[in-house]
């Protein structure tokens, strides 16, 4: 039989484990009947709950169940990249254990992948149940990359992907330290069928993407697939030293022909403030791509494994 492998990064969710499992299963009797099986690889990402006990558990009820539990909180990143260097099936899919990726449009997903296409994605039409201002920025960052990047990066994409091994072994072999999925999925290529669904709360629990982390997370994104920041901060530099010229020829054509003393103490400090502003915006930019090179050549591991069932 051919295998599908479904990958779930988790982070403290004891609660939903076994009912994320539960559903799963409803599928099996569809699976079967195409001659292929289920391997069920939970990445526990350094949970401090009771998430590992939970596998365990069905692991003991289960020989397809696998558990990778991380030396500490390494982040969802590198729970995917260590749920695909596991994985071995023909087919790999993407799953959030809480249950808004809902195991139901599997049979669907797989249906496409039999027509031909090398990977089937999943993305929300809606953001119910979403606080407006997240909402209101998601989608500003969605139109925002897509602008200054050549990757595309479809608003409301989710992580829940179905994909051939060839699809993969290409992902596996992009091995940066810091890795943005969603970008290295459009980077990639291949033939991609877009499936949408309306947006699923959380079954149990509640998220563990605050404003901030997203916002980090967004950053991570700008950085990893466009260079448009840099080339902006370039742009800003010279236009600030056209300007500083052109006041300057001012300053001594006036001085020249009308006489004028200095005068304009609250402008200047205002001129310095916003130049000094725009000086220290553009450092940071470039502190941002510096960090990123800093993390990258020093080779540390994506992740650290604990344990291996």
């Amino acid at each position: 039989m051919d295998l599908l492998s479904v990958i779930v990064p988790c982070y403290n969710e004891e609660e939903n484990i076994a009912d994320f499992y539960n559903e799963l299963l409803k599928n099996e009797a569809y699976f079967k009947d195409k001659g292929i099986d289920f391997e069920i690889l939970y990445i526990d990402d350094g949970s401090k709950d009771k998430t590992v006990e939970e596998v365990k558990k069905l692991r003991t009820g289960d020989e397809r169940v696998h558990l990778l539990s991380f030396s500490r909180n390494f982040g969802k990143e590198a729970a995917i990249y260590a749920g695909l260097k596991k994985s071995k099936g023909a087919y790999v899919v993407l799953m959030d254990a809480d249950l808004q990726d809902p195991p139901s449009l599997l049979p669907q997903m797989y249906s496409y992948i039999e027509q031909g296409y090398d990977s089937v994605a999943t993305r929300r039409v809606s953001r119910k149940g979403e606080p407006k201002i997240r909402s209101f920025f998601a989608r500003l960052f969605y139109r925002l990359m897509n602008k200054i990047s050549r990757t595309e990066i479809v608003d409301g994409a989710r992580d829940y992907r179905l994909m051939t091994r060839q699809v993969v072994d290409a992902i596996l072999e992009m091995t940066e330290y810091n890795r943005f999925t969603k970008g290295i999925f459009g980077w990639v290529g291949y033939e991609t069928k877009w499936l949408e669904y309306e947006n699923i709360e959380r079954n149990k629990g509640e998220t563990k993407w605050s404003f901030w982390k997203l916002f980090l997370y967004s950053i991570e994104g700008i950085t990893a697939f466009s260079t448009v920041p840099l080339a902006i901060a370039s742009v800003m530099g010279v236009l600030f030293c056209l300007v500083a010229f052109l006041l300057i020829v001012v300053t001594i054509v006036r001085k020249l022909l009308f006489g004028d003393p200095t005068s304009g103490w609250p402008s200047l400090v205002c001129i310095i403030s916003l130049v000094g502003g725009v000086q220290l915006f553009c450092l940071g930019i470039v502190g941002q791509y510096l960090s990123k090179t800093y993390m990258e050549v020093k080779r540390r591991p994506v992740y650290l494994i604990k344990e291996d069932i």
